[in-house]
């Protein structure tokens, strides 16, 4: 059998395995190679910002306009429709938006600012594929490094299998198990990561490694031993020391004790008959910090943003963000209800993000849930923009704001993805004015004080 070649750049594209010419080559590709032919990855890293002309980095549409938002934010607040939400809007490396809305606890109350810390829950995984990126890029992990030769105990149930998984396979979510998030419930009925993880020598397969697509938490997170068998530096400490401290997000942190340690933290909420009730941050999913350890503030979010749309190069350099942001494995699930089944014309999954075609337009994008906290984030690169919105409850009415802002960015119609039809119009033709300076001030960075990113 031909190995995958092995490339010596930063932006290598996570390769997968099977000889030239094989059937699995032109299942994906739909061209079967020659035989003589070198192996190439059916999935080229995409040229990031840097490899773009100025000309082609289209300009935001006509009338965007950051304060609609904004104030349709502060309008997702109003009567505990949900009790608090942070939102971060940046463009050509600036800051347009970075603020809190509502309130951190029902029980007792604290406004909400840009400084207020969330949990991000699956929000974390680019976090995670961006630190072995980085280790990629200074020689200590390889995108095709075997995930047994740094984690011994690492099994499935095929022998073959388990010698063939890779870095970017855990990244991607193609280890080839057969059920989506497998040993969740695990996890959730307060199971410790490495007795659930054993569990994954027994779990069903139904394809070679880096063949197909399952979403996984718990496999995911192998990256964490991955990173301190490679490093001999523990997975929360490498995140803080390469990404938070360097990219200047003051407010983040890892883990329960993280966000229980903040300044000023937002509580999570489920609904009940009486309303919206607050509760302690379960420790469970925290128990996977690649997968879902990571805690952070709207002023935090746009710092990350703006590193991910190429704007911190001393950080993250444009080849790495490439490989990042490239499509690796197809998931047209994504493609399923709402706003999405209209938007979304073709989906895949790249290391740590998705990779959608947003009414013709790439949009890089991940959600994020656990108990009592919602997230989503989405990069577009064709317009240098990036959004990104957590809030501090079960509700899911503003996940219809994210699609709001890029239809808005993107010029295209208007739809009322904002699951409060009858208040739509009404929140597109408020008048911004209708929010106090002051109020603004408060909460953070507005569309009137933008602030260029700290280098």
């Amino acid at each position: 059998m031909m190995l995958p070649l092995t490339l010596s750049s930063t932006a290598q594209t996570p390769q997968r395995w099977g000889s030239p010419g094989t059937a699995s080559d032109a299942g994906i590709s739909g061209v079967a190679t020659a035989s003589t032919a070198p192996y190439v990855s059916p999935t080229q890293p995409r040229p990031y910002r840097t490899a773009l002309p100025g000309q082609n980095i289209r300009p935001l549409a006509a009338g965007f306009d950051v304060r609609a938002f904004e104030t349709m934010a502060e309008h997702l607040t109003v009567g505990q429709r949900v009790p608090g939400l942070a939102m971060a809007i940046v463009h050509n490396g600036r800051v347009l938006s970075a603020r809190g809305y509502g309130v951190t606890d029902v029980v007792n109350p604290q406004q909400v600012d840009a400084h207020t810390v969330f949990r991000l829950a699956s929000l974390s995984k680019s976090f995670a594929s961006t630190l072995a990126g980085l280790m990629v890029q200074d020689g200590s992990l390889r995108w095709d490094s075997k995930v047994n030769q740094y984690v011994p105990g690492f099994q499935l149930s095929d022998p073959v299998a388990t010698s063939r998984v890779t870095v970017a396979d855990v990244l991607s979510h193609s280890v080839g198990l057969q059920a989506h998030n497998a040993f969740d419930r695990d996890i959730e009925a307060n199971a410790e990561y490495y007795d659930v993880a054993r569990k994954l020598a027994y779990a069903p397969l139904k394809c070679a490694p880096g063949e197909c697509y399952a979403y996984q938490n718990v496999a995911f997170s192998l990256i964490g031993d991955v990173v301190f068998a490679a490093s001999g530096t523990f997975y929360d400490q490498a995140v803080d020391r390469r990404i938070f401290k360097p990219l200047g997000m003051n407010d983040a942190s890892l883990g329960l004790a993280g966000i229980q340690g903040s300044t000023r933290w937002a509580r999570p909420h489920v609904r009940s008959r009486n309303g919206w009730v607050s509760l302690t941050p379960k420790p469970t999913y925290y128990r996977l910090p690649p997968a879902a350890g990571v805690n952070a503030s709207a002023s935090d979010l746009a710092q990350w943003l703006i590193a991910q749309t190429g704007h911190r190069p001393d950080v993250l350099p444009a080849p790495l963000l490439a490989t990042l942001h490239a499509p690796v494995v197809t998931t047209p699930g994504e493609m399923r209800g709402g706003w999405r089944r209209e938007r979304i014309h073709s989906a895949s999954y790249a290391l740590g993000w998705r990779v959608f075609d947003y009414a013709g337009q790439q949009v890089i994008f991940h959600a994020g849930a656990v108990q009592g906290y919602r997230g989503l984030m989405a990069l577009v690169p064709g317009q240098d923009f990036g959004v990104a919105m957590v809030w501090n409850s079960d509700s899911s009415l503003p996940s219809g704001l994210l699609p709001t802002i890029l239809d808005r960015a993107m010029g295209l119609p208007g739809e009322p993805w904002v699951e409060t039809p009858a208040d739509y119009d009404l929140l597109l033709a408020e008048s911004p004015d209708s929010v106090p300076a002051q109020e603004r001030k408060d909460a953070g960075t507005s569309s009137q004080r933008s602030t260029a990113s700290p280098r």
